[in-house]
């Protein structure tokens, strides 16, 4: 890794977090990260959980022959979000993807697929979601641009999907370079799975909007369930690019952004993006160090064999 990176990634994210906080009124502040509700936090922490759950459900699907179990794929997950918590540029994906491999015996040329389909899935329902909340709130020139290219990314994902599923087995020779996960999504179309993906691709959204939309309820925002949903699809859209560790600074610049197209106030918005990203990262924390301790290993052990086997 190039050492220039992790630094870009950082400066980016103090330059967001400077933003964030520049000419906030500090009493203002104080009252958005205090009297906080916490029934309605234990219900965004319940929707987080579930929608990790429902991520290890799809995973475990789509593995190959269906040998990597609900719970083995969950704890995988949690591992590899608690890297991304802790290093730079999604590294926790690498990781979780020699995890499967390793516990299910398979290469990690049969796994990474499945990883590149659930990323395709989620751009799907993204970019379904920016498209319905543009006929209720109209978005920034620039998040529209972004919305468009995620757009037609997505549909040339769909059809590359489609050209793998339904040409013939020779096709062309650039097809023929991926035979191996021809054959993994023809079985997945044929049993089901991949249907069920895409069905459980969307409640994972769903969960997760749902646990967004609690914890604004938890800090007493004046905002309904549309607008926890147009403001994590807006999150969504902006850290989608790895950058720092657990997104800090751009989770918090996009929240900001995304509520102030419903006019909050900026002191509220700026208290807001702070809390959701403390109360939904600690659990995340807490579970995925668990689940790395289950393994017996660390993150540096796990690092030196995946790029052994990669």
């Amino acid at each position: 890794m190039k050492a220039w990176r992790p630094l870009l990634a950082w400066l980016l994210a103090a330059a967001a977090l400077a933003w964030v906080l520049h000419g906030v009124d500090s009493r203002a502040f104080l009252r958005g990260v205090t009297g906080i509700r916490w029934s309605w936090v234990a219900a965004g922490l319940a929707f987080d959980v579930l929608s990790y759950l429902c991520q290890g459900w799809r995973w475990s699907m789509l593995f190959p022959a269906r040998r990597l179990s609900p719970l083995q794929a969950t704890r995988a997950i949690y591992i590899g979000l608690f890297a991304n918590e802790l290093f730079p540029l999604r590294l926790g994906e690498f990781i979780r993807a020699y995890l499967a491999s390793r516990w299910t015996g398979l290469g990690l040329a049969a796994v990474v697929p499945t990883l590149a389909l659930e990323r395709l899935m989620d751009a799907v329902w993204l970019a379904a979601g920016l498209a319905a909340s543009a006929f209720f709130v109209p978005l920034p020139p620039l998040l529209r641009r972004a919305a468009w290219i995620l757009a037609a990314v997505a549909v040339l994902g769909l059809l590359t999907l489609l050209a793998l599923l339904l040409r013939p087995a020779a096709g062309t020779p650039f097809l023929r370079r991926f035979q191996a996960l021809r054959t993994q999504l023809r079985d997945a179309a044929r049993s089901g799975a991949l249907w069920r993906g895409f069905a459980a691709s969307g409640a994972i959204l769903a969960a997760q909007i749902l646990a967004f939309w609690a914890i604004q309820r938890a800090c007493s925002l004046p905002f309904g369930l549309g607008v926890a949903a147009v403001v994590l699809l807006v999150v969504h859209l902006g850290t989608a690019i790895p950058n720092a560790p657990a997104n800090v600074g751009t989770y918090q610049f996009f929240v900001v952004l995304g509520l102030s197209l419903f006019g909050a106030a900026k002191s509220a918005a700026a208290a807001f993006s702070l809390v959701v990203f403390v109360l939904l990262t600690l659990p995340l924390w807490l579970l995925g160090f668990l689940a790395l301790r289950s393994t017996g290993g660390t993150f540096s052990q796990l690092r030196r064999e995946a790029l052994a086997a990669a």
